[in-house]
């Protein structure tokens, strides 16, 4: 890897959370959009070993719960487990994988999704089958599509072998 490239990586991770904050109203309401601060983390975690994927999913956790105060704490957790989870699935899955890329994407921003929604017990009932089995899943495809649409773009910035795709 060259020196210039650890550079060029956290530029894209920086340019996903301003799309975060300003394009993904643009793309929908918040169920469908994609999710482009879970994406910078998942992106990260193909990188990084467990501890800083954990610890980078706690910062994210912690900025997304600084903006919905109702359920503080729940994004922090759901955030930590899928950092650490996701970085550890590389060492099962084939990382450079562009369509294994998309399954993580999909599985992280679900199981966040879902961690969220037991977590801060908002959600119950039929509301909550509602957000599991269609909200989630939409929201996990629009992510996984964006996210191979970037590892697409740009994996050879950041460091991720696409050879197989």
């Amino acid at each position: 890897m060259r020196r210039t490239d650890k550079y060029r990586f956290y530029f894209i991770l920086l340019v996903l959370v301003v799309l975060q904050f300003s394009a993904r109203s643009w793309l929908g309401g918040d169920r469908v959009a994609p999710d482009f601060l879970l994406l910078a983390l998942l992106i990260y975690t193909i990188r990084a070993r467990p501890g800083p994927s954990a610890a980078a999913g706690f910062v994210v956790g912690l900025v997304r719960d600084a903006l919905t105060p109702a359920s503080f704490g729940a994004g922090a957790l759901a955030h930590t487990l899928v950092g650490y989870l996701s970085s550890c699935s590389k060492a099962v899955f084939f990382a450079e994988n562009l369509f294994v890329n998309g399954c993580v994407f999909f599985a992280g921003t679900w199981c966040r999704n879902v961690a969220v929604a037991l977590a801060s017990g908002k959600l119950k009932g039929g509301m909550l089958g509602w957000e599991l089995l269609v909200w989630s899943p939409i929201q996990g495809l629009t992510t996984a599509v964006a996210g191979v649409l970037v590892l697409w773009l740009f994996g050879r910035h950041i460091a991720i072998r696409l050879s197989d795709a």
